[in-house]
Formats: C-alpha cells, sequence, structure tokens
C-alpha cells in the first residue's frame, strides 16, 4: 500500500471497510491483526486502530474467537432502503429548490455515462455512476443533515448495488427510472420527482430479494 495524505490508521481503515462492503471478507470471516498486517504491508497499530472503528460502525465484532467479520445483511439492506425511501424524497425536494443548471448537467452527464456502460454491459462504472446521480442530489440538497444520514447508506450498499447492475433487465430499468426522476427534477414537478425516486429504491430492493429467493 502506498500512503500519503491522511494518517496510516486511515487509510487502513477506508480500505478495509471497503473489502468488507465489497465482499472480499464475508460474514462470518475471522480475521486477524497478523493476516491483515501481512495483507497490508503495515504494522498492528493502524489495524488495531481500524478494526476498532470498524466494530463502532457494526462492520466486524469481537468474540471469544476473534475478530469476526459482520458485513451488511440482506435486514441491514432491507433496513437502510426503507430510510432511503422515506428521506431521499427529501433530498430531492431539496434539490429542485436549490436547482441550478450545473447541478442539473451533473446528473445528465451520470445518466449519459450510465447508458454508455449499459451499452458495454460493464457492470461496475455503471454502479459507480448509479451511485453517482445520487450522491449530486444529495450533495446539492442544502442539507447537511440529508447529506450526511444518505451519504454512508450509500457506501454500505454497495455489494447489492452491484448485484443488481449485473442483472441486465435491472440495470435497464434502473436507468430508466433515473431518466424519468430527472426530467421530473427539471420540470420541477417535486412530488413526481420525490414518489418516483421512492419507487426507484422500492424496486432495487424487490430485485435483490428476488435474487435471492
Amino acid at each position: 500500500m502506498e500512503y500519503k495524505t491522511v494518517s496510516l490508521a486511515d487509510q487502513v481503515f477506508e480500505r478495509l471497510e471497503a473489502e468488507i462492503l465489497g465482499g472480499k471478507y464475508q460474514r462470518g470471516e475471522y480475521i486477524t491483526e497478523l493476516r491483515l498486517c501481512a495483507e497490508l504491508g503495515v504494522s498492528r497499530t493502524p489495524v488495531r486502530e481500524a478494526l476498532r472503528r470498524l466494530a463502532q460502525e457494526h462492520l466486524v465484532e469481537e468474540t471469544p474467537k476473534g475478530t469476526m467479520v459482520m458485513g451488511i445483511t440482506r435486514k441491514d439492506f432491507e433496513d437502510m432502503c426503507a430510510i432511503r425511501m422515506r428521506i431521499e424524497g427529501l433530498a430531492v425536494r431539496g434539490f429542485i429548490e436549490h436547482l441550478t443548471e450545473e447541478g442539473l448537467q451533473e446528473l445528465r452527464d451520470a445518466i449519459d455515462f450510465q447508458e454508455f456502460y449499459l451499452g458495454k454491459s460493464d457492470a461496475d462504472h455503471l454502479r459507480i455512476m448509479d451511485g453517482r446521480f445520487h450522491e449530486t442530489i444529495y450533495n446539492r440538497c442544502d442539507s447537511a443533515i440529508l447529506r450526511d444520514t444518505l451519504a454512508p447508506l450509500h457506501k454500505k450498499v454497495q455489494k447489492f448495488r452491484r448485484q443488481s447492475m449485473q442483472k441486465r433487465s435491472r440495470a435497464v430499468k434502473s436507468v430508466e427510472e433515473h431518466r424519468a426522476i430527472y426530467e421530473a427534477i427539471a420540470a420541477r414537478d417535486s412530488a413526481r420527482a420525490e414518489a418516483l425516486m421512492a419507487e426507484h429504491v422500492e424496486n432495487a430492493l424487490k430485485n435483490i430479494i428476488e435474487k435471492e429467493l
């Protein structure tokens, strides 16, 4: 690993968080400080600090047998979607209230890139652009509370978002839903945009549930 601008512990935490959320370390798997030191090429101190912070995020848990990966379960995903269905519409309303041409352009760009990567069947970049669409809305809704609530939720569902984007029919539908949300935003139709956002999140949840049945 190469470490530059932030503390070693911060970088170790960010990498382990991403790898747990991305599925490299599976739920129920035990990880040790020595193993992580060897894999990351760092000393035990930043690893220990990173594990402490991961425990606070409920991504790992200390047990009599050692540090066990908890990750994000489907129940967690369902709960996070329930929260998003209720508050992401508020972010859309805030986005519309403070609408700028620059904000609209960011949404258009995210959708255009989604369509581009959809044509190439590139699920990884499609997932990234999917995330960027939502990030643009909550970063520009003029509410630090909504942003700070939604940002970690979106980070934690990345594994499920990847699974969703790998199913082409859902990927196509997701892009269509984003386009409809964008059109409602451009028309400054807050009620429609809010309803479409809730439907979009609900459809993503249904897709994951159906995929696992």
